[in-house]
């Protein structure tokens, strides 16, 4: 049986041309296309350094010696907290992968009293800002991270990079604070130790007559355990 043979026409030198021209668009296409749809795994499969690295400066981020990463979403007003202060925060902490580990709309603790990282970026704020911190593992909970009270495992991954997006509320001195204390005692002593009014009334002090208007009862019930916490009573 005879093949009939169907001759290959030749290609016109401008025609090889944009075929070669063609081929090379569709390779460099393919080639960003694997960049990009690999971008999300290679981001989550980074080192904590490397992310850093590649999220310094991005839309105001800044850095300081220590590797402490902020950046201000909106800015405060006044003077910032010290370590001698107490502050009032609304905060969510969360992992590189969008784990939300903690978060409290409303918190009062000692500058001085957590992790390093976390104190130098309270240090940088102001009354009435908000902002986003990345905190690196050696300057949050490091190798040993706390255990779940509940479950007695870590509740983070060892060297975890924490994220917190912050609002600080308020400030005040810890005298100020342990002064407030010190007067509500005072109050509840008078009051017969009473730790609330009639029902349906407000707590006792709570009256024209009280005490001063500082921090709520329930804020400074978690700064008392704050500092407990630290080896320091509060003021009785």
């Amino acid at each position: 049986m005879s093949v009939t043979a169907v001759p290959i026409h030749p290609i016109k030198k401008g025609s090889l041309t944009k075929y070669w021209i063609g081929i090379a668009l569709v390779v460099l296409a393919a080639a960003a296309l694997a960049y990009f749809g690999t971008s999300a795994v290679r981001t989550k499969y980074q080192s904590n350094e490397g992310f850093l690295a590649k999220n310094l400066g991005v839309n105001g981020v800044v850095a300081t010696k220590s590797g402490l990463q902020i950046k201000t979403l909106r800015g405060g007003e006044g003077k910032s907290p010290t370590d001698d202060d107490v502050v009032l925060i609304k905060y969510k902490g969360t992992l590189r992968d969008g784990t939300v580990f903690d978060e409290n709309p409303q918190a009062a603790m000692p500058v001085g009293g957590v992790v390093p990282g976390f104190s130098e970026a309270l240090k940088l704020m102001q009354r009435g800002g908000h902002y986003t911190v990345w905190i690196p593992g050696e300057l949050g909970y490091g190798p040993n991270p706390p255990a779940n009270p509940q479950t007695g495992q870590p509740g983070l991954p060892a060297n975890a990079l924490l994220i917190f997006d912050v609002e600080l509320l308020e400030f005040k001195s810890r005298a100020e604070v342990e002064a407030m204390q010190k007067q509500m005692q005072e109050m509840q002593k008078k009051q017969g130790g009473a730790a609330g009014g009639p029902a349906g009334g407000p707590p006792a002090g709570a009256s024209a007559g009280g005490p001063p208007q500082g921090l709520p009862p329930e804020i400074q019930a978690q700064i008392d355990a704050q500092m407990q916490a630290q080896g320091q009573a509060p003021a009785q």
